[in-house]
């Protein structure tokens, strides 16, 4: 059965959005148009479906995956390569080719998984490089339009082997932009290509003049990586582009002395930059308190999903909401909510939704989960019992129905 986004009434009745009483969510047309309390809404025509009294969540936003890089449903591929960013780099170059990266069955196949698990929207990197040109975008589109855009995909076109060390790459990035791309990427300025002014005056030029986002990779530590983060808020805010530019692991912010961070927070809350993370073991936990007082934006992303960088990863977002809470150390209701809702409706703006819950005017997408709350669903990481796109079931009891 395809994917065709709802042009009917649909009334999902008797569910627990947020945990709280039991509605009626009325759909038409792929959108939510009213939410009324259980048994109030009366079906005028198209379908109704029992919601049985379930918890309801919005639909997850992926605010930081690469759906262009996985092997997931191939043969298992064993780790090899150096555990170096360059490395990683340098194996996933000379691999790719021969498991079909970056190819439309492995990306199709990555955003089931995506799907099955309740994301329904998704900011992906793509990689755009000397070897694979805007095929990888090419791809990717292919691949949403395959399962009818029931996965919102929104592309940053990203340089994972650098910019300034690649000439030509600068260019490929003005093409992708040119032709779509949401935003383009950078990567470690500093560490990667050396020359931390030029990446970032390169990619701020294509940003300002094609009136796309930034989204720069940073893995940098401590003073190096607080630097960086320095000149990329001196261009947000000289170029115009508050509010469009995101750094994403900036691992060194969670490792800088307390006086230190807090006057970059301010900063960064000036510049309107937001941060997206993936929630790795092993990392300092992000000053998320401060950033939350400071309205500093973060979503929470799978990052690459059994890769030629990591074996790891299974494209369920409520998984990497669990993580957060436990690298950040969060215990209570209120603050294991807030992990969720990072995966949720707090996420819209990295795929530019004016709004994304369970409300009038959203789109319709709704995951319905066996869990007596939201602290007890995110602890629990329970299957999903039911996934709606626009309106329509694409999954139901954890199994894909498209």
């Amino acid at each position: 059965m395809g994917y065709h986004p709802s042009v009917a009434e649909v009334i999902l009745a008797n569910v627990r959005p947020w945990g709280g009483e039991a509605r009626d969510v009325v759909i038409r047309d792929g959108v939510i148009a009213e939410v009324v309390p259980a048994g109030t809404a009366h079906r005028a025509q198209g379908a109704r479906i029992d919601g049985g009294g379930r918890l309801a969540l919005p639909g997850f936003v992926n605010a930081h995956a690469h759906v262009d890089k996985s092997w997931w449903g191939q043969d298992w591929v064993s780790y090899g390569g150096e555990p170096t960013t360059q490395g990683r780099i340098a194996h996933e170059r000379a691999e790719r080719d021969r498991h079909g990266i970056p190819g439309v069955d492995g990306v199709v196949a990555v955003l089931r998984e995506f799907l099955r698990h309740g994301t329904t929207a998704t900011r992906s990197h793509v990689d755009v490089d000397l070897g694979v040109g805007l095929t990888g975008i090419e791809a990717v589109a292919e691949a949403a339009a395959v399962l009818g855009g029931a996965v919102e995909v929104e592309v940053v076109a990203f340089p994972q082997d650098g910019v300034q060390r690649r000439p030509g790459v600068l260019d490929l990035l003005d093409r992708a932009a040119a032709a779509g791309a949401a935003s383009i990427g950078g990567l470690d300025p500093a560490s990667i290509d050396r020359d931390p002014v030029a990446q970032l005056d390169g990619l701020f030029r294509i940003a300002e003049r094609r009136g796309v986002g930034l989204d720069i990779h940073l893995h940098d530590g401590g003073e190096l990586g607080a630097f960086q983060y320095e000149l990329i808020i001196d261009r947000t805010v000289r170029t115009g582009l508050q509010g469009r530019v995101t750094v994403s692991h900036g691992f060194a912010l969670g490792e800088l002395p307390e006086p230190r961070q807090s006057a970059l927070l301010d900063r960064l809350a000036e510049a309107g930059i937001s941060w997206a993370t993936v929630a790795p073991v092993r990392t300092a936990p992000l000053p998320w308190r401060g950033m939350a007082e400071r309205g500093i934006p973060i979503g929470l992303g799978t990052d690459g999903i059994r890769d030629l960088w990591s074996p790891f990863g299974d494209g369920d977002l409520l998984r990497i909401a669990l993580g957060f809470a436990r690298l950040h150390g969060l215990r209570t209701d209120e603050d294991l909510t807030y992990a969720v809702e990072l995966a949720t409706g707090r996420a819209a703006g990295f795929v530019h939704r004016a709004r994304h819950g369970i409300e009038p005017g959203a789109r319709a997408d709704v995951v319905l989960l066996d869990a007596q709350n939201v602290p007890d669903a995110l602890v629990r990481v329970p299957r999903r019992a039911l996934v709606l796109a626009g309106g329509e079931v694409v999954a139901r009891d954890g199994e894909l129905t498209l």
